[in-house]
């Protein structure tokens, strides 16, 4: 199970190392494995969160996520994305941005710093959108329950999301970011990214359970969450690519401190990648999210750990290491109380077995 489904993950990681050494030597090696850690720290609030939208998907569309997704992720956020921003910002043609990118690495990083403050507040407000509406949902398992309940209650109030985000995107535009204009607009087309998105994403999967309802097909327990194929899972595709963008966002951004080559960013950021794609397949195949019922909860409580940095980030720097760290350490909380959780139903399952009276028939 393990050497099936995190295959393709080492095999690209001992090719992208002897690249790595191939092309910068060791300190090119050291950078790229480097890279890998940090993107991997960076994004497993993301497998969690992929797995969950992915069960949903069906087969065919869980494979294009799997293979067109992961080259999307690779090359078009690792590499692609960063020349497209520098290309836009600095106003240069796509070939200049590439001569710039291998010419002076220098130049080249300090156009995506100087872009950074308008990809936070894109990637913050679409990731805070995301988490908001997580907690304000009511749900029968809850992780904090003493935090959770009353934001479930307050929840009640519609679009109190959209209320929320706004406040913060005009506190933050307003009072920290340098240039408040072009931060305002990136975070409001965060904001219509993810409600679209989201939105048809929801609709065309209502519409799919609707059919299947219609002719009887419709099955029960946790398979019917894969449900979703054409339209809809077209949907789910289109966001959990906007989805994963939004958590690239901070590790393109980060790697820029530790290297400015742009092929070891590539490379490092690739394979952490390719690790978060094959967790993601991984957690979907043993249905850890269903044994585990508080890693969804702790990945969405990263999310808005991730979102927060990101905004605050804006104004002033966080350093990547801490937005890493919290979402790792909310991570392992989630499922460290989810193995103690299973353990107390199962102690108790077998104390009600004990207590109950044996039968014995009389003859």
């Amino acid at each position: 199970m393990i050497l099936r489904t995190f295959g393709w993950s080492f095999t690209i990681t001992g090719l992208g190392l002897i690249a790595a050494f191939l092309y910068g030597g060791v300190s090119g090696f050291v950078l790229v494995a480097i890279l890998a850690v940090l993107e991997i720290s960076l994004s497993f609030d993301n497998a969690v969160v992929n797995a969950k939208i992915l069960e949903r998907m069906s087969a065919f569309w869980q494979k294009i996520f799997l293979t067109i997704g992961i080259a999307i992720a690779v090359f078009g956020m690792r590499l692609v994305f960063p020349l497209a921003i520098v290309s836009i910002t600095a106003q240069l043609s796509p070939i200049e941005a590439i001569e710039l990118a291998f010419t002076d690495e220098k130049a080249y990083a300090d156009q995506m710093h100087d872009a950074y403050p308008m990809i936070a507040a894109f990637g913050g407000m679409f990731l805070l959108m995301l988490f908001l509406d997580f907690v304000f949902e009511e749900r029968s398992e809850k992780w904090l329950p003493w935090l959770e309940r009353p934001l479930a209650r307050i929840g009640k109030l519609d679009q109190l999301s959209v209320v929320i985000a706004g406040v913060a995107l005009a506190a933050i535009s307003g009072y920290f970011a340098d240039n408040p204009g072009e931060v305002m607009i990136a975070g409001v087309l965060g904001m219509v990214t993810y409600i679209l998105v989201n939105g048809l994403g929801e609709l065309f999967a209502e519409a799919g359970e609707d059919e299947l309802e219609e002719e009887g097909e419709k099955s029960s327990g946790p398979s019917e969450l894969a449900v979703a194929t054409g339209k809809a899972a077209f949907f789910l595709f289109l966001y959990l690519e906007v989805l994963d963008a939004s958590f690239s966002f901070d590790g393109v951004i980060g790697a820029f401190a530790i290297s400015t080559d742009p092929v070891v960013i590539l490379l490092g950021l690739g394979i952490g990648a390719m690790y978060i794609r094959s967790l993601t397949v991984f957690l979907v195949r043993k249905g850890t999210l269903h044994e585990y019922v508080y890693l969804e909860h702790g990945a969405h409580w990263a999310i808005g750990a991730l979102a927060t940095c990101m905004l605050i980030s804006i104004g002033s720097h966080v350093n990547e290491w801490i937005t890493g760290g919290l979402g790792a350490g909310l991570i392992i909380a989630a499922f460290v109380t989810s193995v103690l959780r299973n353990r107390r139903e199962g102690a108790a399952e077998e104390a009600g077995s004990e207590d109950k009276p044996l039968h014995t028939t009389q003859v």
